[in-house]
Formats: C-alpha cells, structure tokens, sequence
C-alpha cells in the first residue's frame, strides 16, 4: 500500500497523542515518494533549483503544522505539490526574477504524484559529469533524496559549513552551465547511467561507514539508497546494470540484521544466517534474474552475483569460493578498481592459499595504504601465514585509519587475541 493509500477522508482527530504520529509518519512517507518528483518538475517549470528546493522545503513545514492541526488531507501528495507550486508562484512573482514566465504556468492537476521516472531526470542532473563527485553526491541526497545538510554531512565525513557550501556551489553551476535536467540518450547514455549507479552504490556504503558510530547504519542513507535503486530498475526495465545494482544492495540490506547485533559488528564469516531478510533476498535473486534476461553483463551484476554466491552458502564453510574467484575474474573486464582487487585476493587466498593472495595485496599498497581496510585483509593474511608481529601491526593500522567506532572495537579486539 503506498503512502498516499493510507489516507481516507475522514473527520481530522483531535491533535496529539497518536493522531499526530500518524500524521508525522505519513508526511514522512509522502515526502520520500513525493518530494523529488515534486522538485523536478518545479526546477522544469520555473528554471531554479533553488526556488524548486525552497518551496518543496516551505510546504513540508506546512503541512506538517496543517496536518497535525487539520488532519491528513484526501490526497497528501497533491497537497503537497499545491503547496510547493503555490509556494514557487509566491517567491516568483516577489522577486520578479521570471515574471514573463509567470502568466504561462498553468496549476497544477489535483492528481497524486506522477509517473515512476519523474525522479529520473533531476538523479541523472544531480549526477551530470560536469560536477565533481562529491557534489554529485551531497546533491542527490539533498534533491533527491531530501536529506538535511547535517545528515549529508554525517554520511560523508564532511562538515556541515563544507557540506552546505558544496550544494550551493552545484546548484550553481547547474544555472550557470545550463546542465540539463534529462536522462540522456545515444551514445553517452549507457556511461551516464553507470555514473548514476555508482553515486547510489557509494550513498548505500557510506550509510555503513559512519564516523564514531557504533555497526548501525545511517538508516536514513541506506534506505534511500535502496529506494533509489528500485526507481530507476523500475523506470528503465530494460536496463540490465540497473536491476544488477537494485539486486546486490537487497542482497546487502537482507543482511543488515545479523551484521549489526547490539551495535558490534559481525563479520560475514560469523553471521547468523538465519537472521538474514528471506523476502530481501527472494527480491534480489529476481532482480538478478531479471537483469540476467536482458543480457547485457556489466560490473553491478557480477557484483550481485557474487553477492548471491555467499546467500547461497547454507554457511559460510560451505562458500562456493572458485565461483567467487570466477566472479571476480570476469569482473576484472569492467572494473579493475583497487578494491574490486582487493576483495579478490580474499577469494585467491580460499583457492590458492595465503600466501599468493598477500602478493597481491602488497601491489595494491600504494592506492591503498591509507584504506583501512587493506591493511585489515592484510593482518588476516599475515595471521594465516603465522607472521603474527607484522599482522598485529597491520591491524594497529588499520585501527588508525577508521573512524568507525564498531570497526575500531573489532580490530582493537583482533589484536589483543
């Protein structure tokens, strides 16, 4: 049932006590299905991401004092969009900065939402290659996803001032440069929607990375991540590297209870499997199916299907781990990433033995010497070949080199044992 399904017209409840929690959580729903389409089509309308942005911004503060005072409207994404259009029209016509476009805006229909890819044209020009990627990132987040700048700042290790002043600068340059707000086609589109990809992929990774926090995920990014995922699976079907990545961020997100128990991390080895989503993961071995049927590889499906290699396992032991190797060998072909090579050395180890795997992991040491995550894998393989003084080195290293504090936790307890 979607978020507007939940509303009937009815006679508003007296504010307070559950009738407001029912009205927060709507709004809070509405606004993740609504708000994104909501700024695209106002950017369209009226040429400003600033404008779009403020009003959708001024009609959330609305309604969630209307709402608690009134009750939920017959259909709360139609309010909403009334209020950010009425709210858009109102700062137009008070500043005169498109007052010969004014008289051609026609009201909005009094419909719910739109369709399924209205989101599609402000992610790719959130995403243009034009801005840098970290701007890329805090801009989705912020258009798209509707995240506050504290929140974008936490979920990329930035600061709030830096975080603030690197959406203004895109917003900016999306004006000045005239970056359309389309999703491309020809030649440049397959490109495009692989830059699309990864900013929703990175979004879902630093949800799990959070600076001084304990194994829990920024729920809020992670969500969105995945959210993300389904819209544009679903908006472009024949996109087989979209369903690739709304597979292998399922296959992620069914873990998420048994990765996280009272806020320590639990490596995959050591996860109660039985805590793992089935529904989660019934929807990413179709979604993998489904981009399977297109065929047309790419790196998100090998990614999910290497994913789908460890659901498969009844536990870990029984790791299908040269199929893992295989994985990532083809994998190789479109993506040569430091740690695409760097996870592939932990499958060689399971094949070919440790001290293969290291030798790949020691080439990798001038990308990756300040990831602590190298030198995590590194102690691991150390250990193994019984090289114990330089693999609680390693992990010193590595407990240098994390914020995390769930992740600092794990390796301070690796090297004391």
């Amino acid at each position: 049932m979607s978020a507007t399904d939940a509303a009937t017209p009815s006679d508003p409840e007296p504010p307070g006590g559950a009738a407001v929690a029912a009205s927060d959580r709507l709004l809070a729903a509405v606004v993740r299905e609504e708000s994104a389409r909501i700024t695209a089509a106002l950017t369209v309308s009226f040429g400003s991401f600033d404008v779009a942005e403020e009003a959708v911004a001024q009609a959330v503060e609305e309604a969630l004092r209307e709402w608690r005072a009134r009750g939920i409207p017959p259909g709360p994404g139609a309010w909403l969009m009334q209020a950010s259009r009425h709210n858009a029209l109102d700062r137009v016509r008070r500043e005169r900065v498109l007052r010969d476009k004014v008289a051609l805006l026609a009201p909005a229909p009094a419909t719910e939402g739109g369709p399924a890819d209205e989101r599609l044209p402000l992610l790719f020009g959130c995403c243009h290659p034009a801005l840098a990627p970290e701007a890329q990132l805090a801009l989705t987040l912020r258009a798209v996803c509707g995240l506050t700048t504290a929140q974008i700042a936490r979920a990329t290790f930035s600061t709030d001032p830096a975080t603030g002043q690197r959406i203004s600068r895109a917003k900016r340059k999306i004006a000045e440069s005239g970056i359309p707000l389309r999703v491309p086609e020809g030649p440049d589109a397959a490109a495009r929607l692989d830059l699309v990809l990864t900013i929703v992929s990175v979004m879902y990774s630093e949800a799990h990375f959070v600076a001084g926090a304990d194994a829990d995920a920024d729920r809020d990014v992670a969500d969105d991540a995945l959210w993300l995922a389904r819209v544009i699976a679903d908006a472009l079907p024949r996109a087989a590297e979209a369903h690739g990545l709304h597979a292998l961020l399922q296959f992620h997100r069914a873990r998420e209870s048994a990765r996280s128990v009272d806020g320590e991390l639990v490596l995959l080895a050591d996860q109660d499997r039985a805590r793992w989503d089935p529904a989660l993961l019934a929807g990413a071995r179709a979604s993998l199916e489904q981009a399977a049927r297109l065929r047309r590889p790419g790196r998100w499906q090998l990614h999910a299907a290497i994913a789908a290699c460890h659901a498969d396992a009844a536990d870990a032991a029984s790791t299908d781990w040269l199929q893992v190797l295989t994985l990532y060998d083809m994998l190789l072909a479109y993506d040569r990433s430091p740690v695409v090579r760097l996870n592939r050395a932990v499958a060689l180890a399971r094949i070919e033995g440790p001290a293969v795997a290291l030798s790949e992991v020691d080439a990798l040491e001038d990308p990756l010497a300040r990831s602590h995550l190298w030198h995590a894998v590194r102690a691991s393989l150390l250990r193994d070949l019984g090289r114990e003084d330089e693999a609680l080195a390693a992990d010193l290293r590595a407990l240098e080199l994390t914020a995390n504090d769930a992740e600092r936790r794990l390796l301070a307890a690796r090297a004391a044992r």
